[in-house]
């Protein structure tokens, strides 16, 4: 069987205190990894890789691991910009409006909140949105 990175906890709790701070944001335990979703809809995942696997993750970053990856959503030119900047930043083929991070040892949590907040937006229903824009809880 085989051995599953962990994600560190650093980084799960600095995730996680951005993403349940949203409205109506939730995690869960993914086959990988861990998600935050809003209303059944992923916007954030985490996961490590480690020996190359898991292979698609690390073909997308280009890491055979150890290393950490954050998906996230985006939309309009901020997606064709981060698909196109190149590392940390990496296209998924998997869903065209989806955007990977390698976090390296000193990730920038201003950028990441605003990242993962953009895609909250990307995938919330409106009325959600609207409290977000609003500041309210």
């Amino acid at each position: 069987m085989r051995e599953v990175a962990d994600v560190p906890v650093e980084v799960v709790t600095r995730l996680r205190a951005i993403c349940l701070n949203l409205p109506e944001s939730y995690e869960e335990v993914a086959w990988t990894g861990i998600r935050w979703l809003v209303r059944g809809r992923t916007y954030a995942h985490v996961l490590a890789v480690c020996n190359s696997w898991p292979p698609a993750y690390a073909r997308a970053a280009g890491t055979d691991g150890p290393a950490t990856v954050l998906t996230f959503r985006s939309s309009g030119p901020e997606l064709s910009a981060l698909g196109h900047t190149g590392p940390p930043f990496f296209p998924t083929p998997w869903r065209s409006d989806e955007v990977g991070l390698l976090l390296g040892d000193d990730p920038d949590w201003i950028e990441i909140t605003e990242l993962l907040h953009e895609s909250y937006r990307a995938r919330a229903p409106r009325n959600l949105v609207a409290l977000l824009d609003r500041g309210d809880r």
